[in-house]
């Protein structure tokens, strides 16, 4: 039992250090406001992901989605030396992204993915996984039927798992507003896919 209980208590501690050694999100950007390089570079590894994710499903097609998340990390760049931790990190990285996708709908019409692109598979598939590929993509081509608000709503909420707190933070409106942005994007998915009933 000696030996077990004293794993138990190196592991607590081993995670306990690389916790208080890990710098938050939002001391990074303090620093990376100072001039930190090396902080704003672990930034940009720590939610380059999630930047990406949004403006490709939002976007649908990679040139675009590289320069979006480009310029979100270009503009957070810039707002480094004004940045205050009001609101979670993320949130305040979201709110640019959603900025930019929403600017970028002004210019252009995307057409929405729910998966990153990868090498095409050329084996025959399975009935039950063509009938599930054949549904996301008609879920894909509904989600482009929305309007800009209601799907960047549907793709924080259901693609990357936000809060609605965090959701009406990241667009600049009220939850009860993102609320009513889901319920009418299900609605008008659910329209879209009655045949897939």
């Amino acid at each position: 039992m000696g030996w077990f209980f004293h794993l138990t208590w190196a592991g607590y501690f081993a995670n306990l250090m690389a916790m208080i050694q890990t710098p938050r999100d939002d001391e990074l950007m303090l620093a990376a406001g100072q001039g930190d390089v090396q902080a704003f570079e672990q930034i940009v590894l720590r939610h380059q992901a999630f930047a990406w994710s949004v403006a490709y499903r939002f976007v649908g097609n990679r040139e675009d989605a590289e320069d979006l998340v480009q310029d979100a990390f270009l503009r957070l760049l810039a707002a480094a030396a004004r940045y205050r931790p009001t609101a979670s990190f993320r949130t305040y990285l979201s709110r640019i992204i959603c900025r930019l996708c929403l600017d970028h709908m002004e210019k252009k019409r995307p057409v929405v993915c729910d998966e990153l692109p990868e090498c095409a598979d050329t084996s025959p598939l399975p009935d039950g996984i063509v009938v599930r590929e054949e549904q996301a993509s008609a879920v894909r081509r509904g989600i482009t039927l929305l309007p800009p608000n209601q799907r960047l709503a549907i793709i924080l909420r259901y693609y990357e798992d936000c809060s609605y707190r965090d959701i009406a933070e990241a667009m600049d409106t009220t939850e009860k507003a993102v609320e009513r942005l889901l319920a009418r994007g299900r609605e008008a998915l659910g329209n879209t896919l009655k045949d897939w009933d």
